[in-house]
């Protein structure tokens, strides 16, 4: 379980980051663009990614679909928080979960147990309290906002299949394949950036700068750890998606409430307790 700890920390560490910097004047499009030049970087030295190893056989399917999907779930997720507000959001993106955990059982073939149909479904519960914040959830939604949410569920729930897969792959190493996952993000981000906006990137902001070296480094711990997890775990998906997603709600509204003083209520707390037994069950369902 230490790989799902580390990408747990490595994912609520950007959410804690972004929480202390919103109130500066920060330009999201290069800081993804500045993540995933870092993200490259490592990977490349890091890995000694070997240009040799490059064939036909290479899941370039799944490579190209994580390129245009990583840099397109931070838009989409910012716009989504613009919008629809950080409460909606983070429900869009908890609750899809449930596409992996769909994909684990009928695609990747996994036999649940008893026990983790009972984590899965206390786990679910939490969710829906952690997040009760009361009438703020009942605001209503424009048709615009309506769909970032629903980018935000399905973006982040197809990333979570599209990672499994790529850790499943045999024919290279998984760390070989995530260079050119950074890469080809890093390529799209930065042509669709310099078209959009007919900026000159080089001229990029000493804060946006020095966010995104930060937030690459977390991202690449993140995704790193949440590839060895998939492997250690090959055949119980479900504790990947299941931990992941409950571990970094229930931490990040646990730093949310000591840090930022943000205040919990009495669902809050009871979806706190759910969602530590949730993870419990899923760690005694293993035995």
């Amino acid at each position: 379980m230490i790989y799902l700890l580390f990408s747990i920390l490595g994912s609520v560490a950007v959410g804690v980051f972004f929480k202390y910097i919103k109130k500066y004047a920060i330009n999201i499009f290069e800081i993804i663009i500045i993540n995933y030049v870092i993200t490259s970087l490592f990977s490349f030295f890091i890995f000694q990614v070997d240009f040799n190893q490059i064939s036909v056989n290479m899941p370039w399917e799944i490579i190209l679909a994580l390129g245009i999907l990583l840099p397109t779930i931070f838009v989409v997720q910012f716009y989504a928080i613009k919008h629809a507000g950080l409460i909606k959001t983070d429900i869009a993106q908890r609750l899809s979960l449930l596409i992996p955990i769909l994909a684990a059982i009928f695609i990747f073939q996994e036999e649940l147990n008893t026990m983790r149909y009972v984590a899965l479904a206390v786990g679910l519960v939490s969710v829906y309290f952690i997040l009760n914040k009361g009438n703020a959830i009942k605001t209503s939604t424009s048709n615009k906002s309506t769909y970032y949410l629903l980018g935000t569920f399905l973006g982040f729930g197809v990333i979570d299949i599209c990672f499994k897969k790529l850790a499943l792959y045999s024919a290279i190493p998984y760390t070989q394949s995530l260079f050119y996952v950074f890469a080809t993000a890093l390529i799209l981000s930065l042509v669709a950036y310099t078209l959009g906006t007919r900026k000159n990137i080089f001229m990029i902001k000493k804060l946006n700068l020095a966010s995104g070296i930060f937030i690459g480094g977390l991202n690449f711990v993140n995704i790193i750890f949440y590839m060895k997890a998939h492997q250690h775990f090959s055949s119980n998906p479900t504790i990947v998606f299941a931990g992941m997603n409950f571990g970094v709600i229930f931490l990040g509204t646990l730093l949310g409430y000591t840090l930022f003083n943000e205040k919990l209520n009495k669902k809050n707390i009871i979806g706190l307790a759910l969602a530590a037994l949730a993870i419990t069950l899923l760690i005694i369902s293993l035995n």
